[in-house]
C-alpha cells in the first residue's frame, strides 16, 4: 500500500467517526445557544483550517469571484440551511436518531440529481433505493408511536438532508464545469456563510455555551475546526487516495457512530426498529452510489493518471 493510499484510508476513517461526533456535540450545545448560534460558530471555526488549506495549495484566484452567485447559493445549501437544520433537528431528537436520519443525505442527492438538476437518468435501482430509504425514515419516525419522536425535528433533520442533497447536484451542474479547485469553492462558500449567518443570527446569550467547558470545545473544536474544517481536509485527501464514489461511502459510517455513541455515552433507548430503519437507509444509500456497468466502463477508459487526478469533495 502506498504512502497516498495509507493517508487517505486513514482520512476516510477519521472522516467518518468526525462526521458521527457532531451529533453529540451539537447535542451538548444545546442547551446553552440557539440552533442559529451553534451554526454561526460551527461555520466560523471551521472556515479557519479550510481557509488556511486553501491558502497553502494556492488554490484562491480573484477570478474567481465572477461566479460568485454560484458560490452563494452553496453557502446556503451546503453551510447555512444544511448546518442550522441539523442543529435544530439533534436539538429536538435523540442524538443517535439524529445521526441515523443523516444516513438520508446520498438518497436526496439522488433525488435532486435525477428530478430537479437532471445530471442522472432514473433507474429501477435508483427509484427501489429511494423508497427504501424512504420506508427506513418512516420506521425511524415510529408514526405509530407518535409520542416518542419529535416530528418538528425528524424534519428539520431531512430538511438539512435535502439541503445538502440539492448541493451535490448544483455542484456537479454548475460549480464542477468551471474548473474552481474543490479547497476553493467551499473556502467561498464558508466565508459567504460566516458573512450571511453574522447579519441574521441573535446574537444575545452567544456566551452562554462558555458556561459549559465541554459544551464550548465540542461546538468551536468539534463542531467547527474538526466537524467542518478539518472533515473537509480529510475528504479531500480520501477522494485524491481513494477515488470521489469510494470516499462518498464515508456518509455510511456517522449514523452507525451516531447511535453507539447515543446508546453507550448518553444512554438513549436502541429500539429493535431503529436498527432495520438504518439498515434500510445504508442499504438504499449504498444502491444509489453504485455505478452502472457503462458509467464504470466509461470511467475505466478515462481513468487519469495519479497526477492528473482532481479532487472535487462536493461532487
Amino acid at each position: 500500500m502506498t504512502a497516498q493510499r495509507r493517508a487517505a484510508v486513514a482520512a476516510y476513517i477519521a472522516l467518518g467517526m468526525i462526521w458521527g461526533f457532531s451529533f453529540l456535540f451539537m447535542h451538548m450545545a444545546a442547551p446553552f445557544i440557539s440552533p442559529a448560534q451553534t451554526t454561526l460558530l460551527r461555520v466560523a471555526f471551521g472556515a479557519v483550517p479550510v481557509l488556511v488549506f486553501a491558502l497553502v495549495t494556492r488554490s484562491l484566484a480573484w477570478r474567481h469571484l465572477r461566479h460568485f452567485h454560484h458560490f452563494a447559493v452553496q453557502a446556503v445549501l451546503a453551510a447555512g440551511l444544511y448546518y442550522y437544520a441539523y442543529a435544530a433537528g439533534t436539538a429536538r431528537l435523540d442524538s443517535g436518531i439524529a445521526g441515523a436520519l443523516s444516513g438520508s443525505i446520498p438518497l436526496f442527492a439522488t433525488a435532486a440529481a435525477v428530478l430537479v438538476f437532471r445530471t442522472e437518468p432514473l433507474t429501477t435501482r435508483k427509484a427501489t433505493a429511494v423508497v427504501a430509504g424512504a420506508v427506513g425514515v418512516t420506521a425511524l419516525a415510529r408514526p405509530w408511536a407518535a409520542d416518542e419522536v419529535d416530528m418538528a425535528g425528524l424534519m428539520w433533520m431531512l430538511l438539512g438532508s435535502a439541503s445538502l442533497g440539492a448541493s451535490f447536484g448544483y455542484t456537479r451542474r454548475f460549480i464542477s464545469p468551471l474548473g474552481v479547485p474543490a479547497a476553493a469553492a467551499v473556502s467561498y462558500q464558508m466565508l459567504l456563510a460566516v458573512l450571511g449567518l453574522t447579519m441574521v443570527t441573535d446574537l444575545s446569550g452567544i456566551t452562554a455555551v462558555a458556561h459549559d467547558p465541554a459544551a464550548l470545545l465540542g461546538v468551536t473544536l468539534g463542531l467547527g475546526v474538526g466537524g467542518t474544517g478539518f472533515a473537509f481536509v480529510c475528504y479531500y485527501v480520501a477522494v485524491a487516495g481513494l477515488g470521489a464514489l469510494t470516499a462518498s461511502t464515508a456518509t455510511y459510517i456517522p449514523p452507525v457512530v451516531a447511535i453507539i455513541i447515543g446508546v453507550g455515552l448518553l444512554g438513549e433507548p436502541l429500539h429493535a426498529v431503529t436498527i432495520v430503519a438504518v439498515a434500510l437507509i445504508l442499504c438504499a444509500a449504498v444502491l444509489t452510489q453504485k455505478p452502472s456497468p457503462s458509467i464504470t466502463r466509461q470511467e475505466r477508459r478515462e481513468k487519469p493518471t495519479p497526477k492528473t487526478v482532481t479532487a472535487r469533495p462536493q461532487e
